[in-house]
């Protein structure tokens, strides 16, 4: 009966985390550019000053990022480092978890496998869906995240973006986001790509050796093929005097 038991959990949870990924929003596509590393640097640097105050990459040290997006080891220790630890460290925040639970009411989760939890495109599009709510503890909310304990970090950036309704929408079902005019650094579409860049981070950061893979990858293929070629002629040069 156990196992019955255990066996029914096991089919469920990706039922359950499909289920939980669902927005009734529409979704941008992300396409992630694991070449493009202006893109990855700028990720890199949005995520350093707007996200590791509460998130942290414990799985990803300061080190290899550095390597594998073309910074210098020594700019990126001056530049890119800001809570007195080493260049070999792993990037953890040095937000107190207690604390944190007590301010949002959860702790923020660490973001080394966001990208692989979540997906890329639930990612990129909850970054640029914060909107003003009077009615939340924090003043925002989120359209692919709704009642999210996160604040909007992005707002000086962004700007001030409301939830419009259309005509015969109400409250959460309203369907618009507008962006008051000149309240925020960026144009939309600057901000739209500086979102990009940092999904495209966190897409890396979720496997740094993709891009290895892939090409080694196709290298495999090309050997199993020239393999299965040779293995094929010596087997009918093998057989062909021998009679069936």
């Amino acid at each position: 009966m156990m196992k019955k038991w255990l066996l029914l959990a096991v089919l469920w949870l990706p039922l359950a985390s499909h289920a939980a990924s669902e927005v009734n929003w529409p979704m941008d596509k992300f396409d992630g550019d694991l070449s493009n590393l202006p893109s990855l640097q700028n990720g890199f640097k949005l995520y350093v000053n707007m996200c590791i105050g509460c998130h942290s990459l414990k799985f990803q040290r300061y080190g290899r990022t550095a390597d594998d997006l073309g910074i210098p080891r020594d700019i990126a220790f001056d530049n890119l480092i800001f809570t007195g630890q080493k260049i070999g460290d792993l990037m953890t925040t040095s937000m107190d978890p207690v604390q944190s639970k007590n301010w949002f009411g959860a702790t923020p989760p660490d973001l080394t496998m966001v990208t692989r939890v979540r997906n890329p495109d639930w990612v990129y599009n909850y970054l640029r869906t914060f909107y003003v709510d009077e009615n939340r503890p924090l003043g925002t909310n989120n359209k692919v995240f709704p009642n999210v304990g996160m604040p909007n970090v992005f707002v000086s950036m962004q700007g001030l973006q409301r939830n419009v309704c259309m005509d015969g929408e109400t409250g959460e079902a309203c369907s618009q986001l507008t962006v008051d005019a000149n309240s925020g650094e960026l144009t939309p579409e600057a901000f739209d790509e500086a979102m990009y860049d940092l999904t495209n981070f966190l897409y890396y950061v979720s496997e740094p050796s993709r891009m290895q893979r892939e090409s080694l990858g196709l290298y495999v293929l090309l050997f199993l093929i020239i393999l299965g070629s040779l293995t094929y002629l010596l087997n009918r040069e093998y057989w062909k005097d021998i009679e069936h």
